[in-house]
């Protein structure tokens, strides 16, 4: 009798169920248990299959998109790239309209995989006509039997990690987890997970990253859109300069915020660490836990788990290379572990 083959039907069969895998090295002076939840081993290299797919599919059984459809989004890279991978397999045409702060690795790669993008200016109003968030409305209104995914303000955002993600660090911890440690941008992806995680256990305390030069942890804390809080800052995928409606702020107990060279330094020691070649926001989340233990938040029985959004792949222009960095002025008086020098054999 012949054996079946043991193959799956399509890429994105792949996305969800990604591992979790206890921290040592970088947390050793820390009290507690910490556990990085690795959204890189998703086929698209970050958490935003997920929603892609969970977005996509959802207007699929919709009726909204058919075949020759095109999808068209708002992104740092990570969720035009998911957009992008989804498309090409399901069929559709997509438009992507990029925050120029977004990486040359990561628009290489939205390029790579078909989709037609456009780079806007990331320092401008969220208002401002040549923003990315009005640049992809206008698109949309230009192109026709087109969908806007708008996951800043798609509710599906959310309900597509309550359905997986959350899920899965419930099952994955045996329910002990006393803790959760993930960036916000959207939101999609703490919110999801935090009301899954409180469903399951309202004592556990769900704590956000957010950037300097974005409003959320004020938002969060007063309720007020302050205007004086945003200023440019680098860190890709972290922070807003509006309130996404995609974020559920009363699922989430406290924001912290970090800097965009303490965030860039820790995503470099977490490589040299623990071994996992892991993004910018995986560093500001890291960076995130180690000040809210400077705080007392964590005790010797907590089990924290951190998301980890992606990969440093896509960071190689950035983070990973000496020459953003010195241009930064993030290694002046740091004694952070530097790369060994190349040597050439000639």
């Amino acid at each position: 009798m012949r054996n079946s083959i043991n193959a799956y039907n399509s890429i994105l069969d792949l996305v969800g169920n990604t591992p979790l895998v206890r921290l040592n090295r970088i947390t050793e002076s820390l009290s507690g248990n910490y556990y990085a939840k690795l959204e890189a081993f998703n086929p698209g290299h970050s958490a935003k299959d997920r929603i892609a797919v969970y977005i996509v599919e959802e207007a699929e059984r919709k009726g909204i998109l058919k075949k020759g459809s095109t999808i068209i989004e708002t992104t740092s890279g990570n969720t035009g790239f998911s957009l992008a991978m989804v498309s090409m397999v399901k069929g559709y045409e997509c438009i992507l309209a990029v925050s120029s702060k977004s990486s040359p690795d990561k628009i290489d790669m939205l390029r790579a995989m078909g989709a037609k993008v456009y780079v806007c200016p990331a320092h401008v109003s969220a208002d401002d006509p040549r923003s990315y968030y009005e640049v992809a409305k206008r698109l949309h209104k230009e192109t026709p039997d087109s969908i806007y995914i708008n996951q800043y303000f798609n509710e599906l955002n959310i309900e597509a990690h309550y359905h997986s993600t959350g899920k899965e660090i419930w099952e994955q911890t045996g329910g002990k987890i006393t803790h959760l440690v993930a960036c916000s941008g959207t939101g999609g992806t703490i919110s999801g997970i935090a009301r899954y995680l409180k469903e399951q256990n309202p004592k556990i305390k769900v704590l956000g990253v957010d950037a300097y030069g974005s409003v959320l942890k004020k938002y969060h804390e007063t309720g007020e859109f302050d205007h004086n809080e945003v200023y440019p800052y680098r860190i890709e995928g972290l922070g807003k300069n509006l309130i996404p409606k995609s974020t559920d702020f009363n699922a989430i107990d406290r924001y912290i915020k970090v800097t965009d060279e303490d965030s860039a330094h820790m995503a470099r020691e977490i490589a040299h660490k623990e071994g996992m070649f892991m993004g910018y926001t995986s560093g500001a989340a890291m960076q995130a836990v180690k000040q809210y233990h400077l705080e007392g938040e964590f005790g010797q029985d907590s089990h924290v788990v951190i998301l980890f959004p992606d990969h440093g792949s896509r960071y190689m222009s950035k983070v990973f290379s000496d020459e953003w960095m010195k241009n930064q002025g993030f290694f002046q008086g740091k004694t952070a572990p530097q790369p060994k020098e190349v040597e050439y054999i000639k």
